[in-house]
């Protein structure tokens, strides 16, 4: 990440020249951006994240050889210094929810300018998410299309009971120590179970030894994941899959 006296150094990814060639135009003339590369697939994208180490990559979802999508779940894993920033055409609940699930730190449709672009770039390298209006109503939507069943599912608990299996755990519902849902990293889930116990992002912030910056960013992405549109969505999600 860069201080105040370095240039943000960043990787534009997308398959379309004029677009891609446009970005490095716009992105590289302004101060304090620094375009080290870019690429045509996503492929191309990590060898050169490998290469050059930028900050933050720009990358569309739909491209050859290596979509996006995967391309972000392998920077993510492979590079998780590197922010990771969509910018794509496409806000559909799915593009969205499985960008963010690999791994993405922002997500802006290609209705931004560039100075939208440079300052989400610059937000995602100090771990901020930030999403457009439009991706910000496909996730409140997909949230509400979650709620709706996990509330359903939670009045019929409250009339019989859970169902479970012979260890004694709901069925769908995930041990802790087993492999985690909706793609939450461990951090997050640490998160989630310290949200659980009641913890404001302060107090989080100050158990973890992260700014609360970084917690809040932490946040937005592990609502997106779990369709929560606030915190008692969350803290019921927890308990759900065994992550309180």
């Amino acid at each position: 990440m860069s201080d105040s006296t370095t240039p943000l150094r960043i990787i534009v990814a997308d398959d379309q020249a004029s677009v891609r060639e446009g970005l490095v135009l716009l992105l590289g003339g302004l101060p304090g951006i620094e375009v080290v590369a870019s690429a045509a697939n996503g492929e191309r994208a990590i060898e050169l994240v490998a290469q050059h180490r930028p900050d933050a990559i720009l990358l569309d979802l739909h491209m050859p050889v290596l979509d996006g999508t995967e391309a972000t779940r392998r920077l993510t894993a492979e590079y998780p210094r590197v922010a990771v920033v969509v910018l794509t055409t496409y806000v559909d609940d799915t593009s969205v929810l499985d960008a963010l699930r690999a791994g993405a730190r922002s997500y802006l449709t290609k209705d931004a300018d560039h100075t939208e672009i440079a300052s989400a770039l610059r937000a995602a390298a100090e771990g901020l998410s930030v999403f457009d209006s439009r991706v910000h109503a496909t996730l409140m939507n997909a949230a509400s299309q979650t709620a709706r069943p996990a509330q359903a599912a939670e009045r019929a608990g409250a009339g019989g009971g859970m169902a479970g299996g012979a260890d004694g755990v709901a069925d769908g519902v995930a041990v802790r120590g087993g492999p985690l849902p909706d793609g939450l990293t461990e951090r997050e889930a640490e998160i989630l179970g310290l949200i659980a116990q009641g913890l404001n992002n302060p107090e989080i912030a100050a158990r973890l030894f992260v700014t609360t910056h970084t917690v809040k960013s932490h946040i937005n992405r592990i609502f997106a994941k779990t369709g929560s549109r606030d915190r008692a969505a969350a803290i019921r999600y927890a308990h759900q899959h065994g992550l309180a």
